[in-house]
């Protein structure tokens, strides 16, 4: 393991990141991508919000204790300086992620699945990219030393589009595996395609450029297509989970990060078409799939049955959705709710180990929605609920001589050393690590 620490001068790791030396490709295999064939993205004709304006060299800035538009938070958030742990383990992982399981320039700047390079895929399905993606990008959003990460997560949001394709009659998705000529392409998941416009979200709040707004618009037209419009079912609407002809499930997963998506993009632009997907979305999951305060059960079937399984990820789109709407709207029902949910779901997930149980990568969305709540309302419960998984899955879960986190075939669970490691758990715990080492200040930008 090589652990880059700040406070060691410029290492070489550091000047890596800087001048992008790992020969990370300027751009992804984006020619299908809507602006480079013929079909020009919307433009955004507003200005960057003073939240996406800010760049990776704002300086770091205590909270104050002023209210700022009624909103009660902001001014209610811990001001002090987050522990440096936190940005020295996220830092380490990452190291670790690169050094096992990036492909590098040779490889078109992908990933590996996992440590086992025997078997499988030469390079990662869709949903590992894009959390290695959001790794560099919540790296980015450390302070003082984010800006050694921009070129990492230029590059890494970049190649999002090599995942990029437009079916034949103009469908376009991103693919669950890359199309041709760097794969065989895959199917279009609609939770996919959702998460993948969070990063576009995320990397515009970073760099405050229209054109990453632009691309959450088109993650997000992919992804509400999935809108189930079939009146004849128990409890109608939904997202589906896939774009096929026989898909038959519509998921908490992907509705409510549909609505996540939705909400961002509305708070971002303010136009109202955004805010009535939003809640309509957030109330299918509501009436449809809720079992308790903050716990959504997993899915309905269209034959009538339910999966009644309960995900943490789950409970975080839900609680991250209503405390976007209730910045966007000033209306303190959505602060109600996202509330109740984070309190309802933190008493299930933090008895009798079930966090520990659940994947890691899950729990990436969970405590990062839990954050951006505390971000407007603060509740010393979800940093402490936070930093005791987190603090436990390095202690216990992570090979020391590697970095890398090992756990059971779920992605979860007890330490499993033959498991070879993975980058969809790589990933999940550097953005863990990452948004707790994020100032107070800036956690409103997390996504």
């Amino acid at each position: 393991m090589f652990m880059w620490r700040c406070n060691t001068g410029v290492g070489s790791r550091a000047v890596r990141r800087a001048l992008d030396i790992d020969g990370e490709p300027a751009y992804g295999n984006d020619t299908n991508h809507p602006s480079k064939a013929g079909q020009p993205m919307v433009s955004t004709l507003h200005s960057p919000t003073q939240r996406g304006a800010i760049g990776a060299l704002l300086a770091l800035t205590l909270v104050t204790g002023l209210t700022v538009a009624g909103h009660p938070a902001e001014a209610d958030a811990a001001s002090a300086a987050p522990d440096p742990v936190w940005q020295s383990r996220a830092s380490a992982s990452y190291d670790a992620l690169q050094d096992n399981l990036y492909t590098g320039a040779a490889g078109h700047g992908l990933y590996r699945e996992n440590t086992d390079a025997a078997e499988g895929n030469p390079y990662s399905f869709l949903w590992e990219y894009r959390e290695a993606t959001q790794a560099a990008l919540d790296l980015q959003g450390l302070p003082g030393v984010g800006p050694a990460y921009a070129n990492s997560a230029r590059a890494r949001v970049a190649g999002l589009e090599n995942y990029y394709a437009v079916a034949p009659g103009g469908r376009p998705g991103y693919e669950s595996y890359l199309p041709a000529p760097l794969g065989t392409g895959g199917d279009v998941y609609y939770d996919d395609n959702g998460v993948v416009g969070l990063s576009f979200i995320s990397q515009y709040h970073a760099t405050g450029d229209a054109q990453y707004l632009d691309r959450a618009r088109t993650a997000f037209t992919i992804a509400s297509r999935g809108w189930n419009t079939d009146a004849t079912l128990a409890c109608p609407g939904g997202v589906d989970w896939i774009d096929t002809a026989d898909n038959t499930t519509r998921g908490a997963n992907v509705t409510g990060l549909a609505a996540q998506l939705a909400a961002h993009l509305y708070e971002e632009t303010g136009e109202n078409a955004y805010l009535r997907f939003s809640t309509q979305a957030y109330d299918w999951n509501e009436s449809c799939l809720k079992q308790s305060a903050g716990l959504y059960q997993n899915s309905r079937h269209d034959d009538g049955t339910v999966d009644p399984t309960l995900w943490t990820y789950n409970s975080g789109a839900m609680i991250a959705t209503a405390t976007i709407l209730y910045r966007a709207t000033d209306d303190p029902t959505w602060l109600t709710k996202a509330t109740d949910d984070a309190r309802g779901s933190l008493a299930y997930w933090g008895a009798e180990g079930r966090l520990q149980q659940q994947p890691a990568i899950f729990n990436s969305f969970y405590v990062k929605d839990l954050l951006l709540l505390d971000s407007v309302q603060h509740d010393p419960a979800y940093r402490s609920t936070i930093e005791q998984y987190a603090d436990a899955t390095w202690r216990d879960n992570r090979d020391p001589a590697t970095g890398l986190f090992h756990f059971q075939p779920s992605g979860g669970g007890d330490y499993l050393p033959e498991r070879p490691a993975a980058t969809l758990d790589q990933s999940a715990m550097v953005q863990i690590f990452a948004a707790l080492g994020w100032s107070s200040d800036r956690l409103g930008q997390i996504s």
